[in-house]
């Protein structure tokens, strides 16, 4: 590599992360002035609405439905309300005030192997490809494992994009490669598989 191209690849990359760095300060403000703040893992949500001070269950109306979820004083707003982004399982989430100043809501995800983008679907997204699970960081893994957890779930997001995983990114690649070192052979009627 040349040191012109060296640079620009240097270039190139401190780009990428100031637009990463600009991109999660403005998700970190605009999940601050969210009415609550989230958690997730992939099979669960958890979520803290502050209320007044002294509230207690009987003060508050909540409604936890597969695709809905609505909290508020009784007789004011909601202080939160709107369509979930995913599905729930109603049976298994729960809501409980604690401390008489917050209400403390788990929802179990319909589908735990999804990662939310947001709670309500009006609500301000999260990039969910920048989640690194707190129970297990990929830099603990060993490398080799790192790559496959890496690759596994790189070409789940393509699939859940309708785009090409990456061994069919490298198939395609190889071909590129193949038709420019051969521009004699005609490709045009070629079907690969």
């Amino acid at each position: 590599m040349s040191n012109i191209e060296d640079s620009q690849a240097k270039t190139a990359a401190e780009e990428r992360e100031a637009r990463d760095r600009e991109e999660r300060l403005r998700e970190q403000q605009e999940q601050a002035a969210l009415p609550y703040s989230w958690t997730q893992e992939l099979g669960d949500v958890d979520i803290i609405v502050p209320v007044p001070q002294g509230t207690r269950a009987r003060d508050l109306t909540v409604v936890l439905q597969k695709k809905k979820l609505s909290i508020g004083l009784k007789g004011h707003e909601p202080i939160m309300g709107g369509d979930l982004c995913k599905e729930i399982k109603v049976e298994d989430s729960t809501w409980t005030v604690q401390d008489s100043k917050n209400v403390l809501i788990h929802l179990e995800k319909l589908n735990d192997q999804t990662w939310w983008e947001n709670v309500l679907t009006h609500h301000p997204k999260i990039n969910t490809q920048k989640i690194e699970p707190m129970n297990s960081k990929l830099s603990d893994l060993d490398g080799e494992t790192r790559g496959m957890v890496e690759k596994m779930m790189f070409d789940n997001q393509q699939k859940q994009m309708g785009r090409p995983t990456s061994d069919e990114l490298k198939k395609m690649e190889a071909l590129k490669k193949f038709q420019a070192a051969h521009p004699e052979l005609d490709f045009s009627n070629a079907k690969i598989s």
